[in-house]
């Protein structure tokens, strides 16, 4: 069986509206016993328990807590980017309606969708939103170094071109005003390729850190 995000829940205060269990454990048992030992304050908050090898997760906005039940090897950032993502979808879907809800009132549709998450954030590598970041930049940085060394290449290849010629047609004073020209011409071409891809990246990099934040 594939660990990762096990258990979740979502509740009104201690009024259960939906969860769903992946696998066969007191999950709910302990879930229950969390939203008792939280019930005394109402403020929002990030935080995690440990229960034998299995941790936890909990994130309490506005008076609805969502919580999950994940293995210590998930850590922290992918468990809670699961509950912000259920937070939303429960919030977006049901609305003013959690407010008076009854017990389970949106189990039988809610926890297709709690399941579907668990999946997704249990075995999906994108679903890790920052770790994919890092992993497109980082594909942008190969990219980048790889088009630069090419230029880099072609650089020379056409340098040594003209040592050759030049060579071959002795102190032409001609030949060697042409000569100069061309290795101007072909170093302002590299350095326009370079600023070309220095600033794709840029504004690569601008995107990332755009769709990161926003």
């Amino acid at each position: 069986m594939t660990m990762g995000i096990l258990y979740g829940m979502v509740a009104r205060g201690q009024v259960v509206l939906a969860e769903f269990s992946a696998t066969h454990t007191n999950a709910t048992t302990v879930a229950r016993q969390i939203l008792d030992n939280m019930s005394q304050g109402n403020n929002d908050s990030n935080s995690s328990f440990s229960h034998d090898r299995y941790i936890f997760h909990v994130k309490r906005t506005d008076g609805l807590t969502v919580l999950c039940m994940a293995d210590d090897a998930s850590g922290r950032r992918i468990p809670f980017a699961f509950l912000e993502d259920i937070h939303q979808r429960f919030v977006k879907t049901y609305g003013r309606a959690i407010q008076s809800a009854s017990a389970y009132a949106m189990n039988e549709e809610f926890s297709r969708v709690m399941s579907q998450q668990m999946d997704h954030f249990s075995t999906d590598p994108n679903a890790d939103r920052l770790n994919r970041l890092k992993g497109e930049m980082s594909q942008v940085r190969t990219v980048m170094i790889d088009n630069i060394e090419k230029v880099l290449e072609r650089g020379n290849r056409l340098e040594l071109l003209v040592e050759k010629t030049s060579s071959m047609q002795g102190n032409s004073i001609r030949f060697k005003s042409q000569s100069r020209r061309y290795k101007n011409t072909v170093w302002w071409n590299n350095c326009k390729i370079t600023a070309t891809l220095i600033l794709l990246l840029l504004l690569i990099i601008a995107y990332v850190l755009y769709a990161f934040l926003f």
